[in-house]
Formats: C-alpha cells, structure tokens, sequence
C-alpha cells in the first residue's frame, strides 16, 4: 500500500510557505491540479479545514498553523535523519534567534567566518528583544541571556552574563551621580517595559547583603539597544550587559557608577534549542562555533 503521507505534508508546507497552488506547483515542479489534488486528500484524512481559499491566495487556519508547525518538525527530523548518512558536512537551512543588541554587536562580527566555515548552511537570522517560541516561530536555536525560564529546552551555556551600572559623561555633568544605590530615587534611570521589565530590579551588595532596587525614570523600551542609545546620548542610568558596556568604558564614551556596591550576576548567556535536535549537524555546528567564540569573551 502506498503512504502519501509524506508527500501531502511537502505539498502543504510549500502552500502555506508560499501563499498559493501555483506558486507552490513552479517550486515542487508539478502541476497545479496535483497540488490541489494532495491538499484536499490530506483535509479529508485529517477532517479539518487546513487553509482558507480565496481567489487568489491561500490563508492558514487555527488548525493548520499548528499542523504546520508539526510538518516543520516531522521533515526537519527527516532531514536530520537522512543528512547523518549523505553527508559529513553540516548543510540546510539554520534558523537562529537572538536579542538585537548582542546579536548585532556580537553574533553578526563572527558569522562570515561561520559561513565561510560551513558554506552549504543557509542562515537565516532574527533579531529581537521579544522571546521567541521556537516551534511556533520555527526557530532552531535562539539565544538567550538570564536566567532560562522554559526547562524543557535543551541549553549550551556559552558565558557567563554580567551588567554593570554605567553613565555618560555627559549625564554625570547635568546631574551629578549616586554615592549608594540608594540615591538612584533621585536619578533618572533608564528602564525596560513589556516582558523585560523585571530587569528593573537592580542588585547590589549592601554590607554584604544582596539587595535589589526598583528603578525608574523618564524612558523606557523594549529594546536593549534603544536603552542603550539613551544612555551614550546621556538622558539617564543604564543597568547594562558587559559586551555593550566595557567597550564604551574604554572608549571613554561611558562611565561605571557604584562600583563598590556591584553584585555578581548568577546568570549566563544560553544557546538553547529543542532536545529532538540536538543531533542536527547544523545546529551542532552553530552552537560548539560560538562556544569556542565566547569561550573568552571578547569584551572582556
């Protein structure tokens, strides 16, 4: 008996990738009546309505989002299967995930290299402070900084995540700085909305105690490196991840405030993908490269 199964779920993915039959038949190389053909065996197998059809295009439903995020999985999978026999060389698309301010200052530097390295891997690359979902988004490794909130995820530890209270010169002039964290009530402190703001809640070591601080000010985003930005242009304080902050310091364009309060971060920087891949060359290749990268921080 001949199983379809895993062609209709191609043929699906192509459509819902692509919007349309047609569009999908010039990518698979068939005709277009074969593609509607396939579509409409995998709905009556499944008794559900997977896309919504329009004249011109073709829209997912609730149901068949979900069953494409499955056909993502269920041909990754394949592909993974068969890529340990055909192949020694990592190869495919590779789909990373990462916050914009370390992805732009510390992932992107290091990926001609990686690239170069591994030239049959396809690499596409997010950036953003909002957490991804890795199957919903279709992410293969998204890095994270903090604490790791999903334990189901599979995680490589890349390094330890340290931030550091800094300023302006600029800030400091108009405003002075804080002797103790206690003073910054006083200051303008440049702080997070949205998913991020417990990072409001600034530590320090207070006669040899761990203390936190809930900041505040006249600013506030989503975006570590919008917050960033502010503070170099001097509107206020910044709590700030090391590899955006040691460089400036040096640099001169940044000063560290409240050095002898400072409290170690108990945290790191993840490298975190599903525990069915880990197996996947790509992705193995991924995360032992910035491994070996971060191994030394650079900014340190």
């Amino acid at each position: 008996m001949k199983d379809n199964r895993l062609i209709e779920i191609r043929v699906f993915k192509t459509v819902a990738e692509t919007g349309g039959f047609t569009a999908a038949a010039n990518i698979l190389g068939v005709s277009q009546s074969f593609i509607s053909q396939k579509i409409s065996a995998l709905e009556k197998r499944l008794g559900v309505l997977l896309l919504r059809r329009s004249t011109r295009t073709q829209r997912l439903t609730a149901e068949g989002e979900h069953f494409l995020n499955s056909c993502n999985t269920i041909l990754n999978d394949l592909d993974s299967a068969e890529s340990q026999f055909t192949t020694t060389e990592p190869s495919g698309v590779l789909r990373i995930s990462a916050p914009l301010a370390f992805g732009t200052d510390q992932l992107v530097p290091n990926l001609p290299e990686f690239l170069e390295r591994y030239p049959r891997i396809k690499l596409q690359l997010s950036l953003s402070d909002s957490l991804s979902n890795l199957i919903e988004d279709d992410i293969d490794v998204a890095i994270r900084m903090g604490t790791l909130r999903d334990s189901s995820l599979t995680s490589r530890k890349l390094c330890n995540l340290q931030r550091i209270v800094i300023a302006s010169p600029r800030y400091i002039e108009q405003f002075g700085q804080p002797i103790t964290p206690h003073g910054l009530k006083h200051h303008r402190c440049l702080a997070w909305h949205g998913p991020q703001s417990h990072l409001n809640r600034w530590p320090f070591m207070i006669n040899s105690k761990r203390e936190e601080f809930l900041v505040n000010g006249n600013f506030s985003s989503i975006s570590g490196m919008a917050i960033f930005q502010m503070c170099l242009a001097g509107v206020g304080i910044m709590r700030c991840a090391e590899h955006l902050a040691l460089p400036a310091i040096r640099s001169g364009l940044l000063i560290p405030l409240l050095t002898d309060y400072l409290a170690r971060d108990e945290t790191a920087i993840h490298a975190v993908f599903l525990p069915e891949r880990r197996l996947v060359p790509r992705i193995r290749v991924f995360v032992e490269y910035f491994r070996g990268i971060f191994g030394t921080p650079p900014w340190e």
